[in-house]
């Protein structure tokens, strides 16, 4: 009479026994299932962890909230939730039917999904009315104050309008890594090391109120990832639980090795395998069970309006996830949370790090020429009086088709500089891809408000390939040029 699929296998998985319930579930006889293993019947995707289960349990592992999908006769597939226990050389299992609650679930964070849409929508419309506002208010003040000759008054609306730009950036930046489709540079990282040369700073930020503790793991695994990025996360972190102790507290840096097993990795939504995990805990007020569920939406904040947009964690989760981790939030009221970022490990060695050198700008060699190719005639006018000014001959060109003419022709390029997305049937890549073709070895600068993971494969560079996100400091931007122009 059980509506729970029951059955008795061996330590092959092959079925001893089975109850009706299958019958009444799948629509598959007992004669069509004992004697067999239940490959047959099993999804695709879920036959190599099916069997791995299996495994764990001839191993003398139980297994518990095991889910996995079974072909019926109709062939339709139905979610399973399996309970197993191994005893005398056999598996005494027991499958319980949740696929209509799991596609309640889909449609509740669908749900969930669009309201956080809304909220998104909304707060960015906010954010950027207020940076318009100072922008287009200072450029029209400027030009008052010019045509009325006061030009000793320019600078306050100059500086005015570049902080309200860096800002509109920074969002913009923001949001690209909540979404995931920012670009990363990875490279070998020792945390440790990172956590060691970001100390003072974070003791600056805090303020003297909070005590900072850092707690290194000994023998810490490497980790690939977007250093800067990740020291942007810790900061975060850092600045989030100094504002969930007003009165003062502790903050403690923690990073571990974590062999995350199949159900530990299963609960943190990660595949099995091994991870460094970066952990910030406080002892300040804790956050309720709800707010810990809305803590990664953009724009959701506990904090006063004006204060906070709600970008920090939103942008932690997007940039853990890219790199192939996660994050998670243990929290409790009244008595301090704990923010864990999981990161896999990388067998290769971090790289020694030379220190930074900063030089002038050098004028360009006579005829060193650079294609700029960009759908946008005023990020090409910008691009062209910068390096016109740095002596480069420029040639211009308004989508990939006209780029590609240029390259097939006889005129000298020493760099391409191309926008990812461009319009009339090539994008950035594909006239990058054609150019080396046409010219091994030219260097390449991709310049890119939108960083598209289809055309950058998956948010990371490949060899060769350098790349800078508008909006960008136009020196910065120079100063790339001169390298990759030098080799």
């Amino acid at each position: 009479m059980s509506q729970d699929l029951i059955g008795v296998a061996d330590d092959r998985g092959v079925w001893l026994s089975v109850n009706p319930a299958w019958t009444r579930v799948l629509g598959w006889d007992a004669e069509e299932i004992v004697g067999r293993t239940s490959e047959w019947m099993e999804h695709p995707d879920d036959i190599m962890k099916t069997r791995s289960e299996i495994g764990n349990l001839a191993d003398g592992r139980t297994t518990f909230d095991f889910e996995n999908r079974i072909r019926t006769k109709d062939d339709s597939y139905r979610t399973l939730n399996w309970t197993a226990v191994p005893e005398n050389g056999l598996l005494y299992c027991v499958a319980r039917d949740v696929t209509d609650q799991r596609h309640m679930e889909d449609a509740l964070r669908q749900s969930q999904k669009m309201e956080a849409v809304g909220q998104l929508t909304g707060g960015l419309a906010h954010d950027f009315n207020n940076l318009l506002a100072g922008i287009s208010g200072s450029l029209e003040l400027m030009k008052s104050r010019i045509t009325q000759g006061r030009v000793t008054e320019l600078d306050r609306y100059l500086v005015a309008a570049q902080g309200a730009s860096r800002r509109a950036a920074a969002l913009t930046h923001r949001l690209l890594a909540f979404s995931r489709r920012q670009t990363l540079e990875p490279k070998p990282t020792v945390i440790n090391s990172l956590i060691m040369g970001m100390e003072e700073l974070i003791r600056r930020t805090v303020g003297p109120a909070i005590h900072v503790e850092s707690v290194a793991g000994g023998g810490i695994w490497n980790v690939l990832v977007d250093s800067n990025q990740l020291e942007n996360a810790l900061l975060n972190l850092c600045i989030n639980a100094r504002d969930a102790m007003p009165h003062g507290g502790r903050i403690t840096i923690e990073t571990a090795n974590r062999w995350l097993h199949e159900r530990a990795a299963r609960e943190r939504d990660l595949p099995p395998g091994q991870y460094v995990s970066m952990c910030v805990t406080d002892n300040g007020e804790g956050m309720s069970r709800e707010t810990v569920g809305k803590a990664f939406d953009p724009f959701f904040t506990t904090k006063p309006i004006g204060v906070g947009t709600g970008l920090g964690l939103s942008m932690i989760y997007g940039f853990a996830r890219q790199s192939g981790g996660q994050v998670h939030i243990y929290s409790e009221l009244g008595k301090g949370t704990t923010v864990c970022i999981y990161l896999p490990r990388h067998l290769g060695d971090a790289p020694s790090e030379s220190p930074a050198t900063t030089e002038a700008l050098a004028k360009a060699r006579a005829g060193q020429t650079i294609l700029v190719v960009d759908d946008e005639p005023l990020v090409r006018m910008l691009a062209m009086d910068v390096l016109e000014e740095l002596g480069y001959t420029v040639i211009e060109a308004g989508d990939g088709q006209s780029g590609l003419a240029v390259l097939d022709s006889d005129a000298r390029i020493d760099l391409l500089i191309t926008d990812v997305g461009l319009p009339n049937g090539m994008n950035g890549r594909q006239l990058v891809d054609a150019a080396r073709k046409l010219r091994p070895g030219l260097p390449i600068l991709f310049v890119t408000g939108y960083a598209e993971n289809a055309v950058l494969n998956h948010g990371h560079l490949e060899h060769g390939m350098n790349i800078m996100t508008k909006p960008f400091d136009l020196e910065a931007f120079a100063l790339k040029v001169r390298d990759l122009v030098a080799g």
